[in-house]
């Protein structure tokens, strides 16, 4: 195996910036991998859309890192830990072009990335890696990996899975990407709102805005965003609490005023209490001929049953061909195992177009 330096490259403050040319060469490489992963360039990101995410070095702090071959970057790896007192978890992303792959550059950048985790004295470290190919049955070619949710499955023999496994990686769960054709009929959509408005009953109410949380809804909104990372399914990651306050909302928008993307937001409000109790957003980049992503969709676990997460998602994509229309798609991730989360997806139209695994090696 060839050795290959693994440099820390540099997060800018703006992309304009002097120092901004290996960040923005690095989400090169990160568009290039997840194109080649997904068949499809749906999920390819803007330096611009991509670089507030990496500004909260309060709550989410991350290093980059980056392998040159004859001056360019060809692998681009991140690390993320958390920030809690007794946090124990780190995330981390290695990503290598696929023609520069079998050399060596992963095992080096993976190497650098445990380095650290384990200096940091984490016990954990999770790792989500798109599988083509996968179809995320068991009747699929081959031998197939199953993780212990039961709920789908990925080629044992894709070179991704047998990297991880060699590291000592073990499979907790998969993730279904999915894609929604838009634009959707107009009589169709207006008659699933009402249906689900119907379904859910008087006792909800929906509201919706575009990026900044009105004023009277911000500690709902933190509060669900903290429930996001403690009621979705997370399988045996055990991932961990992630705290939002009011504060950390305004922070988060306000960091968010230099992404060009716009963030559509419907929340349901339950009446008695007065309390928002479910959202879903989407993530629109500003040219219209570029895919939606679905954010977050969550409702509280003492109010399902009452179909607001269809709610919801058809009340935010009547927002969305209303507010920002013309855009081709939607994509979404949902785990396996959310099968009623599924279930509302396909409903709607949604049809699969790719698997990624959900990792996690312990370190301690």
């Amino acid at each position: 195996m060839t050795s290959f330096n693994v440099e820390e490259l540099t997060i800018p403050s703006t992309v304009y910036d002097d120092d901004a040319a290996d960040f923005v060469e690095s989400v090169v490489v990160r568009n290039a991998v997840e194109t080649a992963g997904y068949g499809t360039p749906d999920l390819a990101y803007t330096p611009a859309e991509v670089l507030p995410g990496w500004l909260d070095t309060e709550h989410s702090p991350r290093r980059l890192f980056g392998v040159r071959v004859d001056g360019k970057i060809v692998s681009r790896g991140m690390y993320e830990r958390g920030t809690a007192a007794d946090a124990r978890v780190a995330w981390a992303v290695v990503e290598v072009l696929p023609e520069y792959r079998g050399r060596g550059i992963g095992s080096a950048v993976a190497d650098r990335i445990e380095q650290i985790a384990r200096l940091d004295r984490r016990q954990r470290l999770l790792v989500y890696v798109v599988s083509p190919g996968s179809d995320g049955g068991p009747d699929g070619p081959g031998e197939r990996l199953v993780p212990p949710t039961g709920f789908g499955s990925l080629p044992a023999a894709n070179p991704e899975v047998r990297f991880l496994t060699a590291r000592g990686f073990r499979l907790e769960q998969i993730e279904r990407a999915s894609r929604l054709a838009l634009p959707l009929d107009e009589h169709e959509l207006r008659g699933l709102v009402a249906a689900a408005s119907i379904a859910s009953g008087l006792d909800y109410v929906v509201h919706s805005w575009i990026d900044h949380t009105p004023e009277e809804w911000r500690d709902d909104v933190a509060r669900m965003y903290t429930r996001m990372s403690t009621d979705a399914p997370s399988a045996g990651l055990d991932e961990p609490e992630d705290v939002w306050t009011t504060e950390r909302l305004l922070e988060s928008e306000r960091r968010n005023e230099a992404d060009p993307r716009s963030m559509l937001t419907v929340a349901a409000e339950h009446r008695p209490s007065g309390r928002l109790v479910g959202y879903s957003q989407l993530s629109v980049p500003p040219e219209p001929d570029r895919a939606v992503i679905q954010d977050d969709t969550l409702v509280l676990r003492e109010h399902r049953g009452h179909r607001l997460g269809m709610l919801l998602k058809v009340a935010n994509l009547a927002a969305l061909q209303h507010k920002r229309p013309g855009h081709p798609s939607v994509i979404t991730f949902n785990a396996e195992e959310n099968r009623h989360m599924l279930r509302v997806n396909e409903e709607l139209g949604f049809v699969p177009i790719g698997y990624e695994g959900a990792w996690r090696k312990d370190l301690l």
